[in-house]
């Protein structure tokens, strides 16, 4: 049974690395939480180190900006891995060929930009869907949007065999107060409807592998007996973390706000009703990071 904490400090002396999701935890899509920050930076400040780890579609050189201009600062964090990443690497070894539909937004399109991290990458170029070999899938043309409303270009897509990249697992997102569709929900109507979907984010090993791979960067040998991983999301953050074999936080205020009955700290029936329902086993729970 996962325990109810008040604050990070309750456990984090157990702890050398900490792998955080940004969004629902550290800032809104808006603004930054000014008890998260505060949380992360007295942890820096006793020798931890902290890793960025989101299922943002793009590169971590893209969501450093991103973070200033919520108002994250930089001494709450050593290093940012994204599945976007993960994802970007994956695209540029050919995993789904060279001629590939895209499906996002336009302030997606960096995702496209030269690697030059892997070894003879592919050339990559966008095509319509006629002419496409495989999908990348940054997130919906429209967030808003039903995500059904893809269905006739995602049969069209199956009957071609177009595998699709899913840049960021997730289904949903809370931008302030507006719940917003993800990438995930795209790649889970795809495979439903039995196309082929590659996913680069969590709960998936690809993007854990590229976050030990950070923190061997930073000169930091941590065993996973000494890490803990934080998050909002029954279906990437906590999934991700008990297949690593991680300890994690799950904050109860951010997607599962309502389910779980948090305003400060989540009603402890309501709580255990979502785990058992979700099937997810964090090994503590906080109303939020603070």
């Amino acid at each position: 049974m996962t325990q109810i904490i008040e604050t990070l400090s309750e456990i984090s002396d157990r702890y050398d690395a900490l792998l955080v999701d940004l969004w629902g935890c550290v800032h809104n899509g808006v603004t930054a939480f000014p008890d998260a920050v505060a949380a992360l930076q007295a942890y820096r400040a006793r020798g931890g180190t902290v890793v960025l780890l989101t299922n943002a579609p793009r590169s971590r050189h893209e969501v450093v900006p991103q973070l200033e201009k919520f108002g994250v600062p930089t001494d709450c964090w050593d290093t940012i891995t994204t599945s976007g990443d993960s994802a970007r690497s994956a695209m540029f070894r050919g995993l789904v060929g060279q001629k590939l539909w895209f499906i996002g937004q336009p302030h997606d399109a960096p995702f496209f930009e030269p690697l030059r991290l892997i070894d003879s990458p592919v050339d990559i170029t966008r095509v319509p869907m006629e002419e496409a070999e495989g999908i990348i899938c940054c997130g919906p043309f429209d967030p808003m949007a039903d995500p059904d409303e893809m269905r006739g270009a995602f049969l069209y897509a199956k009957q071609k065999g177009l595998e699709m990249i899913c840049a960021n697992p997730d289904i949903v997102v809370d931008r302030g107060d507006k719940r917003e569709w993800c990438a995930g929900a795209l790649a889970k109507l795809y495979t439903e409807m039995g196309g082929v979907s590659h996913y680069f984010g969590k709960p998936h090993p690809p993007i854990y592998d590229l976050a030990y791979r950070r923190l061997a960067e930073l000169g930091k040998s941590v065993h996973k007996d000494k890490m803990l991983a934080i998050g909002d999301g029954a279906v990437t953050d906590i999934p991700g973390a008990m297949g690593e074999d991680i300890d994690s936080i799950f904050i109860s205020g951010g997607l599962a706000a309502e389910e779980t009955k948090t305003s400060y700290q989540p009603d402890a029936d309501a709580l255990d009703a979502y785990l058992q329902k979700e099937q997810i086993a964090p090994t503590y729970t906080i109303g939020f990071l603070r």
